[in-house]
């Protein structure tokens, strides 16, 4: 009877699990296909983001997801009679979260390459960043040949890794073990590079200036220029999502125009970053 019973169950959980694979499949092959239509008629798309990365988008006191890249989006699809929902994820899954259909777009300050144009379509840019050093003002360190045999840290799966993978003769060659230390967010990079962890980090000079001017403590933090070019920021899309792509364009043409963009941009930044 209990052998009976196990096998039950056994068969039961793979029903469970076949059925499970079977949505996921079919969710998948669901997005393949042009999602517009579905997106205008629930009035509804879901936007993915790191709700760390500070003034793109980021957790205010009151736990509310807030940013420039918030305002942006919710400008962009007030067109369209839509309402954003957003969608933190981890950072290091979104291409995957994107084409599994659990988010529609990425959108927190998502920079263009060519690794990621293999798999996403990109909005129009928007904004220009680049990826700088931050390192202690008290550490001695000046420039990037300084942080010879010194620990660096960098985000996972982020664009200033990419720039490090892609440029290795400006630090990772010369950086301890030949690779930077790796964090899920800039924060907890932050708390290593305080606590003197790390030596110094490179990221996106639009966090480090935002969370650096934030602090009590700003005048502890240098923030270093770097050879590394320069980047366009812009949203990830699905390839196949080619209407979704377009009404976006569309309206950032539109908010540009208007002076929308530049309101934006003057309330999180204090000047007009927009491109």
């Amino acid at each position: 009877m209990k052998k009976r019973n196990v096998a039950i169950l056994l068969m039961g959980l793979l029903m469970v699990f076949i059925t499970a694979c079977g949505n996921t499949k079919e969710k998948t092959a669901e997005t393949k296909k042009d999602q517009w239509s579905t997106i205008e008629k629930n009035k509804k798309i879901v936007i993915g983001l790191d709700d760390t990365f500070v003034p793109m988008g980021f957790r205010d006191k009151s736990d509310e997801i807030v940013g420039f890249d918030i305002d942006l989006a919710k400008a962009v699809f007030a067109e369209y009679g839509i309402e954003p929902e957003f969608q933190p994820i981890d950072w290091s899954m979104k291409e995957s979260e994107l084409k599994n259909g659990t988010i529609d777009l990425i959108w927190n300050g998502y920079t263009v390459t060519e690794e990621r144009e293999k798999n996403v379509a990109f909005s129009i840019p928007y904004m220009k960043n680049k990826q700088e050093l931050v390192v202690l003002a008290n550490s001695g360190i000046k420039s990037t040949d300084n942080m010879k045999e010194k620990v660096l840290g960098a985000q996972n799966e982020s664009s200033g890794l990419t720039a490090l993978e892609k440029n290795p003769e400006v630090l990772t060659d010369i950086i301890t073990d030949g690779e930077p230390v790796l964090f899920d967010t800039f924060n907890d990079a932050f708390m290593d590079l305080q606590a003197k962890r790390i030596d110094g980090l490179v990221i996106d000079n639009v966090y480090a200036n935002y969370y650096i001017a934030q602090q009590r403590n700003s005048k502890d933090y240098l923030v270093i220029n770097t050879p590394f070019e320069e980047e366009d920021f812009a949203v990830g899309i699905r390839k196949s999502d080619k209407e979704l792509k377009n009404k976006i364009d569309d309206a950032f043409k539109k908010l540009k125009k208007e002076g929308k963009m530049k309101e934006i941009s003057e309330k999180w930044f204090g000047i007009d970053q927009t491109i």
